[in-house]
This record gives C-alpha cells, sequence and structure tokens, in this order.
C-alpha cells in the first residue's frame, strides 16, 4: 500500500510538471504573437493605403487591390471589370461586390443579371461555397449586391486537383444577360475582399516553390520605365501580402503538439511514480 508520503510526493511532481508545461505553451503563444505583431500592424497600414477607383479590362490589365480595401471603377453596364487581390495559406477569402446606377441614370427596360467571378492564378474559376454569386437588378432598382465566399487556401495540393492554391485571384465583374438596349448605361461599381486565418485545422504538408502570382508587376514597371520607387514598392505590394507569401508559420497546431507532449511526459512521470516498488 502507498504511503501518505508517496501519494504527496506525487502530487507536488504532477503538479510541478503541470506548472511547467503551462508555461512553456504560453511562452510559446507569447513568441508567435510577439511574432505575429508587425504583420497586423503592416495589415492595418495597408487598410488606410488609398484604395483604388479604377478596373481593368482583362486580366492582364487587372487592378490589384488589397484584403480590406474597397476598390471602386466607374463604368457602363456590359462591361467586363478586373481585378486582383493576394490570397496566402490558410486563408478563406470572401469577395463583395456592389453595383450601383446613379439616379441620372436613363430608366431601364428590363432587369440585368450580374455576376461576379473569381479566378486563382492559374486562371481556374474557383467556385463560391456560399453566397449570391449572380443576382438580377429589377428595372426599378438602382443597386444589387453580390457575394462569393471561397474555400480556404490549400499550401499545396495535386496536379489532378483544382484546390486553391496561394497567390493572385482574379476578380471580374459584368452583366451576364439583359436587353441590348439597357447596355451602356453609366454605373458605379465597388469590390471588396474579406479575409479569414482558419488555423491549424486547414494546415496541409507540402508547399509551392513560389506562389501562383502572374508577373503584371514587373511589366508594369518596364512599360513605365521611369516609375519612381515608391510607385514600384507600393505596385508589388498590391499583389502579394504585405509580411510576404506564407509568413504566418505559426497555427493552433503547435498549442496542441506542445499540450500533447506535455500530457504525454505527465502520463509517464504518473505511471512510473504509481508502478515503482515501494520503499521500505
Amino acid at each position: 500500500m502507498r504511503t501518505v508520503t508517496d501519494v504527496t510526493r506525487f502530487a507536488g511532481l504532477f503538479a510541478r510538471s503541470l506548472l511547467a508545461g503551462l508555461l512553456l505553451v504560453l511562452g510559446t503563444a507569447g513568441a508567435a504573437l510577439a511574432d505575429e505583431s508587425p504583420a497586423a500592424t503592416a495589415s492595418e497600414d495597408s487598410d488606410s493605403a488609398e484604395a483604388p477607383t479604377e478596373a481593368g479590362t482583362s486580366f492582364r490589365t487587372a487592378t490589384a487591390f488589397r484584403p480590406g480595401q474597397r476598390a471602386t471603377a466607374e463604368a457602363s453596364s456590359g462591361d467586363y471589370l478586373y481585378w486582383v487581390f493576394p490570397a496566402d495559406t490558410g486563408q478563406r477569402a470572401t469577395v463583395s461586390a456592389k453595383v450601383e446606377f446613379p439616379e441620372s441614370a436613363a430608366a431601364r427596360r428590363g432587369a440585368l443579371t450580374w455576376r461576379i467571378d473569381v479566378y486563382d492564378g492559374l486562371r481556374r474559376r474557383q467556385p463560391c461555397v456560399y453566397g449570391a454569386q449572380t443576382r438580377a437588378l429589377a428595372a426599378d432598382a438602382r443597386a444589387v449586391e453580390l457575394r462569393c465566399t471561397l474555400r480556404t487556401v490549400r499550401a499545396w495540393a495535386e496536379p489532378w486537383s483544382d484546390d486553391p492554391l496561394p497567390g493572385s485571384y482574379f476578380v471580374r465583374l459584368t452583366v451576364v444577360s439583359g436587353q441590348q438596349v439597357d447596355l451602356g448605361l453609366p454605373v458605379r461599381a465597388e469590390v471588396e475582399a474579406a479575409m479569414k486565418d482558419v488555423g491549424g485545422s486547414a494546415a496541409v504538408d507540402g508547399t509551392l516553390s513560389v506562389p501562383l502570382t502572374p508577373g503584371r508587376t514587373t511589366v508594369s514597371q518596364s512599360e513605365n520605365g521611369g516609375a519612381s520607387s515608391e510607385g514600384a514598392r507600393l505596385a508589388a505590394s498590391g499583389v502579394e501580402p504585405e509580411d510576404g507569401w506564407s509568413s504566418g508559420w505559426w497555427t493552433d497546431r503547435w498549442l496542441w503538439t506542445v499540450a500533447g507532449g506535455v500530457l504525454g511526459a505527465l502520463a509517464g512521470i504518473g505511471g512510473y511514480t504509481l508502478a515503482r516498488p515501494a520503499r521500505r
């Protein structure tokens, strides 16, 4: 039979081991949060930057904007409007769009059906998990809102898979059906991308060697020739995250791994304490 001294010694050992494990977990989490704090500051600076006020007309001329910004454009109904934004590993993007006809616009004859499509860096159309991707605007209505939530971006996928991968994502907004007489009317379009970090539940082994981003920024700089360094920096940061690609190495899987190791060590210590022979 175990004596009271053995039980007390085991309880003290268990408490010290548990305290050490908790300190280790808190220290690891604190270090990760300290590493991510500059990224959060950079994100706030990104949101405060001036959002673009125009849209491209093709994939090659797509206007870059950052997540959290609200990109706007003055166009005509029937135009193809293109934007591009970056999405990194473990992020789930929700793209929202709003099309509004000014009060001075001429009366429309019928309804116009608007559609928002999102393409990855390989120009593969990504399906929407949920959201109103296509919506009709009645003849007597002035505004319509669209929304598309994509799947979580994966760090790596099989060649035959169409899973979303880190890189540039193109947004296309246009009219898909309507009367010919209603095309060409002035409209104001707004596009915004909101990111949600899914966490370790979406983490997978393996990573891409490079993100799927086109060489659009380099081409635009070479065409401009005398572009300033500040303009080049802003152009480059518009198609990649502020803190770089896949810079967020921290996931909650680290917490589960450390907690599992601590519990395993405690179980081993407890088993040895209970199974060892009693001292005379």
